[in-house]
C-alpha cells in the first residue's frame, strides 16, 4: 500500500553510481548477523555490517502516522513527510538539495497509517554528511512558507488526479467504508479541503509531539561498525524530545463485510477491490494464514484466484490479495481490474474461490508447494542494503525478535495442514467488502454513486506485496 510524495535527488552520475553499487546483494539471509547495538544515549539500533560494498543504508520508523492526523485536517503526516526535507537549519530548500545531490546522498520520508518512516542510503565516505543532513532534517526543519505552498499545490494536484482515477477511487472507498468514524478510513494524502487548511503551525506542531526517541525503531545495514554507528545514531537522533506525545487510536474492526459498492464512473474497465477482517501479525494462527493467502491470492501466477480469473478465463490481467496488519486492526485486502461486461463474473469468480478454500482448505499439494516457495522466497526481498534496513526495522515494528529471520523456516514447518484448514476457515468464512469503480455489469450492488470523468485507459492493480 505508496501513500506519500516520496523524492529522492542525487546528480544523474552519481546516483548511477550508487544504484549499481546498490543492486549487489550485500548479504545473503542464511548468513546474515544482525547485531543489536546500544549507542552511547541509549538508542537501540539494529546493525547488519556488509564491507563488500562501500555503501551504509538507513532505515527508521517512530509510530504516530497518518492516524495522528486531527479529522478536520487529514494529510498533515504526507504533507511533513513531503517537506520536512525542503530546507533545514541554516540551509533554505534549495541549499539543503545542492548538499545532499554533491555527496550523492538520497533521504526520503514517507507517512503510513500507523507509522512515519524515513530512509537514508550514502557512499560509506560521506556518511558522516549524510548523517548530518538527517539530523538537520528531523531536528531543525524549516517549513518555509514557498516550501509549504510549493508542496501543498504538489499534493493538491495530486489529490484531484486521483479524485477520478478508478483505482484510488475504489481504494479509498474500500478504507472508508470500512472504517468510517475512525481514522484509519481517511485519506491518507487527505482531501482539497483538508489540505487547504494545513498551516506551517500544524506541521510544526506534528514533529513536536510525535517525534521522539521512545517510539523509534532504526536498522544501519553496510560498511559501518557499532562504534561508528551508534555514533551517528547518536548525531541524528539523540536530540529528539525524549516522549512522544501521542493520542491514543481505538481498535477497530473492518465493517461493510457483505456489501457491494458501485461508484459509476465512465471509463472501460471497472476496478474491484475487495477485503475483509484479516490476522494481527501477533497472531499464533499468523504464519498458517500466510501459507493460506499464498495460496488463494497472494502468489502471484501460482495463486487460485490468478488460475481461475486469469489463465482459465482471461477475465483480467491479474488479481491478488495480501494480508495487512495495522497497530488497530487486521486485514486480507484484494484487488483486481476487468472489461465492464465481465464485472460480475470476475467477483463471483473471486467469491466463489473464497468461499471453496474457507470451507475445503488447501490441497495437500498447494499446501506443501506454498510452504516451499515461502521458505526459499524470503531471500529475495533482502537483496539490497535498504531493503535489509527496511525488513529489520518492520521486524522491530512486529516484535518479531531479532532471531527472526533464523527462525522463520521453522516457523513454516510447524504449521500442519490440520492447522491451514482450520486458519483458511477462521480467515476467509465471514464475506468480503467488494468496492467496485467504472461502469460494472452483472454486479448486484448494495450502494450505487455516480461520478463524472473523461473516459481512461486503465490499468489492472497487480495487488501489493510485503515482505513476511
Amino acid at each position: 500500500m505508496s501513500q506519500t510524495i516520496s523524492r529522492t535527488r542525487s546528480l544523474c552520475a552519481a546516483a548511477l553510481a550508487v544504484g549499481a553499487l546498490l543492486s549487489l546483494a550485500p548479504v545473503a539471509a542464511q548468513a546474515m548477523s544482525i547485531e543489536r547495538v546500544i549507542s552511547p544515549a541509549g538508542i537501540e539500533v539494529w546493525l547488519v555490517r556488509d564491507a563488500a560494498v562501500p555503501v551504509v543504508a538507513v532505515e527508521f520508523a517512530m509510530l504516530g502516522g497518518t492516524a495522528q492526523d486531527p479529522a478536520d485536517k487529514a494529510g498533515i503526516a504526507n504533507m511533513v513527510a513531503s517537506t520536512i526535507d525542503e530546507g533545514a537549519g541554516s540551509l533554505d530548500a534549495q541549499a539543503f538539495h545542492d548538499k545532499v545531490e554533491r555527496k550523492a546522498i538520497e533521504i526520503s520520508f514517507r507517512a503510513g497509517r500507523d507509522y512515519f518512516r524515513g530512509t537514508m542510503r550514502t557512499l560509506s565516505e560521506n556518511r558522516d554528511e549524510a548523517f548530518e543532513c538527517l539530523r538537520l532534517a528531523l531536528n531543525e526543519p524549516r517549513f518555509d512558507p514557498e516550501a509549504v505552498d510549493r508542496i501543498r499545490a504538489q499534493l493538491l494536484s495530486r489529490v484531484q488526479r486521483e479524485s477520478t482515477n478508478p483505482t484510488d477511487m475504489a481504494n479509498r472507498n474500500w478504507w472508508a467504508t470500512a472504517f468510517p468514524g475512525h481514522p484509519y478510513g481517511r485519506p491518507v494524502e487527505g482531501t482539497v479541503d483538508s489540505l487547504s487548511r494545513i498551516t506551517t503551525d500544524d506541521l510544526k506542531q506534528y514533529t513536536h509531539r510525535l517525534m521522539a526517541r521512545d517510539n523509534l525503531k532504526i536498522a544501519v545495514v553496510g560498511d559501518i561498525d557499532a562504534a561508528t554507528a551508534g555514533k551517528l545514531v547518536d548525531r541524528a537522533f539523540a536530540n529528539l524530545p525524549a516522549k512522544a506525545e501521542l493520542k491514543p487510536i481505538p481498535p477497530v474492526v473492518p465493517q461493510g463485510v457483505g456489501r457491494k459498492i458501485v461508484i459509476k464512473l465512465d471509463v472501460p474497465q471497472a476496478v474491484v477491490n475487495f477485503g475483509a477482517p484479516g490476522i494481527a501479525r501477533s497472531d499464533p494462527d499468523f504464519m498458517a494464514a500466510y501459507i493460506v493467502n499464498h495460496i488463494l491470492g497472494g502468489g502471484s501466477f501460482s495463486s487460485r484466484l490468478y488460475r481461475e480469473v486469469r489463465e482459465k478465463r482471461g477475465l483480467a490481467y491479474g488479481v491478488s490479495d495480501t494480508l495487512v496488519w495495522l497497530d488497530h486492526t487486521a486485514l486480507i485486502l484484494g484487488s483486481t481490474a476487468t472489461r465492464a461486461d465481465a464485472t460480475g463474473q470476475t467477483i463471483d469468480i473471486i467469491e466463489q474461490e473464497i468461499r471453496r478454500l474457507a470451507d475445503e482448505g488447501p490441497t495437500e499439494e498447494e499446501f506443501t508447494k506454498a510452504k516451499t516457495y515461502l521458505k526459499g522466497s524470503f531471500a529475495l526481498g533482502l537483496d539490497t542494503s535498504n531493503r535489509i534496513a527496511s525488513q529489520l526495522v518492520q521486524m522491530q515494528l512486529d516484535n518479531l525478535g531479532i532471531d527472526y529471520i533464523e527462525r522463520r523456516n521453522a516457523m513454516i514447518d510447524a504449521v500442519t495442514l490440520a492447522d491451514a484448514k482450520r486458519v483458511a476457515h477462521r480467515l476467509l468464512d465471514g464475506g468480503m467488502l467488494v468496492t467496485v469503480v467504472g461502469r460494472p455489469e452483472g454486479v448486484a450492488a448494495t450502494e450505487t454513486e455516480a461520478v463524472a470523468a473523461s473516459p481512461a485507459l486503465v490499468k489492472p492493480d497487480e495487488g501489493p506485496s510485503r515482505s513476511h
